[in-house]
């Protein structure tokens, strides 16, 4: 068998290897096994998003966890943070989630958070991956009255709303404030209108009606358009977006123009700073973040570190360096004097927090950085070797960068869940970035496509 897990936990294709019910019950198996070392009969809980493949999921790793002795709860629909915070809330071994985040309905995936709502380590995952490639697993159960149990946990969904509420400044306020939520018809369609609505916003929902299978369906973080033309028809204060598993965060601004991550990062970063709270004086983004965003930091006087891509690598980075804030370009951000792990919902909350305070509109805020054109491609790829060793694609890359100079940046990686590599460049005009990642691209698809 292949290795089973990538840079966020376990994902493919569901009902087949490696995301079929027979994974999922070596899994379940492997990490009461492994938590056994510590804890005579660990608790475990388990959530998942809206797609019709986490039913199969569930049954599995329940069957799995409580036939090797541990006791599970299951949470149902909530998102991957908030499933981290049940885990640490409660006390409980492990947290595992079932989704597969921003992907399209078909494809599923497992991760497993710890029982201080962090993600697991690589030599954690390694640990429970041996063991459940080693197929000794079955020899290893134990006598039926030692068997584990599973319980429902009716209230996962209010303990998550008090706990993103409480992250609010208590001293500000969104009385009144007009504001549309696009729920990608995934894990937060039923806690984010409800947060908002408690804190007092007048609020319109769309993309909140999940069948199993149009989970971020030209919808969410990945596909404003709908959003934008609610929040200008409604004459809304802002328009937020949210990935499938409720850990992405995309705005919209009151005249419908799209807010990247790297623009929320900058402007709670900002606000933070101005009340004495960012941390050293320093924020964490990453290789793939945008080069308007270094430039702002200095403009505005703190520090900027770029991480590994992977919210992982930007933890790990936030937590060596002494960093409260960081993110990703795609909306994936941390506040960590909030949550341990990335989570949409308490990101919208302090970008409204910085509304509020400031008085300003998001357009007005959001000027703050000046978004350097930008152009990706994912080329489908059917090996990954190193990219230093293709002659064709490293001439390529040098090509680009000398032409380009300081005047932008090429990034040419592969993705850590999918058989893709992503061509990024960043240049002094559109038509130069499109043009220069679009040579790079062809030639990638040429030689490993």
């Amino acid at each position: 068998m292949s290795k089973l897990f990538g840079t966020d936990g376990i994902r493919g294709e569901a009902n087949r290897y490696p995301m079929n019910a027979e994974i999922a019950f070596a899994l379940g198996q492997a990490v009461v096994y492994t938590l056994k070392k510590d804890h005579a009969r660990p608790r475990i809980v388990i959530g998942k998003d809206t797609r019709i493949s986490g039913y199969m999921l569930e049954s599995s790793l329940e069957s799995g966890i409580t036939s090797m002795g541990g006791n599970t709860y299951l949470l149902g629909v909530l998102p991957t943070p908030g499933i981290a915070f049940i885990a640490q809330s409660m006390r409980a071994d492990a947290g595992i989630v079932i989704s597969a985040s921003h992907n399209p309905y078909q494809d599923n995936g497992i991760k497993i958070f710890s029982g201080n709502g962090f993600k697991l380590s690589d030599e954690q995952e390694e640990a429970i991956e041996d063991l459940m490639l080693s197929n000794t697993l079955h020899g290893l159960v134990p006598p039926v009255e030692d068997m584990g149990q599973a319980f429902r946990l009716d209230d996962a969904n209010g303990r998550y709303i008090v706990f993103l509420k409480n992250t609010f400044p208590r001293d500000l306020s969104i009385e009144g404030m007009k504001i549309v939520l696009d729920t990608a018809n995934g894990a937060t369609y039923k806690v984010a209108p409800e947060t908002f609505w408690e804190l007092g916003a007048k609020i319109e929902v769309i993309h909140n009606t999940p069948n199993g299978i149009n989970i971020n369906d030209q919808c969410g973080s990945q596909h404003t358009e709908d959003l934008k033309k609610k929040v200008v028809e409604s004459g809304a204060a802002v328009g937020l977006a949210f990935d499938g598993d409720g850990d992405r965060l995309i705005a919209v601004d009151e005249k419908g123009r799209e807010i990247t991550g790297d623009q929320i990062l900058l402007i709670c970063a900002k606000a933070l700073k101005d009340k004495g709270k960012l941390k050293n004086e320093l924020l964490v983004g990453t290789l793939m973040s945008n080069l308007g965003l270094r430039v702002a930091c200095k403009n505005y006087g703190f520090k900027y570190h770029a991480s590994k891509v992977g919210d992982r690598y930007v933890l790990e980075d936030m937590l060596r360096l002494g960093s409260v804030v960081g993110g990703e370009e795609s909306g994936h951000l941390i506040f960590l004097d909030r949550h341990t792990t990335g989570d949409g919902i308490i990101t919208a909350l302090q970008l409204l927090a910085a509304m509020v305070g400031t008085g300003k509109p998001l357009s007005e805020l959001a000027a703050m950085m000046d978004v350097f054109p930008q152009k990706l491609i994912n080329v489908d790829v059917k090996s990954k070797p190193d990219l230093a060793t293709v002659p064709r694609i490293r001439e390529a890359i040098e090509k680009t960068e000398k032409e380009l100079g300081d005047a932008g940046r090429v990034l040419v990686r592969y993705s850590g869940t999918q058989n893709m590599c992503r061509v990024m460049v960043e240049g002094p005009s559109v038509a130069a970035t499109e043009k220069h990642c679009r040579e790079i691209a062809d030639i990638v698809k040429s030689v490993l496509g």
